[in-house]
C-alpha cells in the first residue's frame, strides 16, 4: 500500500477522534484503531514513515498517538 494512503487514512482517523474531549483517550482510541483493523504491514509502513520521515503529513493527534502507544503498535506484538 501507498504510504500517502495509510497517512490520509490515519488523518481521517485521528479526525474522527479529535472530537472526544479527552485528549487521552482519543490517543488511545487512534491507537486502539490502528491496532485493532490495520493489517501489520500497514502499521509498519506507517511507523516506518514516522522513523524515517517524522511523520511528514500526519496530523499531529495521529503523530502523537502514535508516540505514546508505539509499543502497542508494532507488528511483532499484534
Amino acid at each position: 500500500m501507498d504510504i500517502q494512503n495509510l497517512i490520509k487514512m490515519a488523518n481521517q482517523i485521528g479526525a474522527f477522534f479529535a472530537s472526544y474531549p479527552d485528549a487521552q483517550e482519543a490517543s488511545s482510541e487512534i491507537a486502539n484503531h490502528l491496532k485493532k483493523f490495520w493489517a501489520p504491514g500497514m502499521r509498519k509502513l506507517l511507523l516506518d514513515h514516522v522513523d524515517v520521515n517524522h511523520g511528514d503529513g500526519l496530523d499531529a493527534i495521529v503523530l502523537s498517538a502514535i508516540h505514546t502507544h508505539r509499543r502497542a503498535l508494532e507488528p511483532s506484538t499484534c
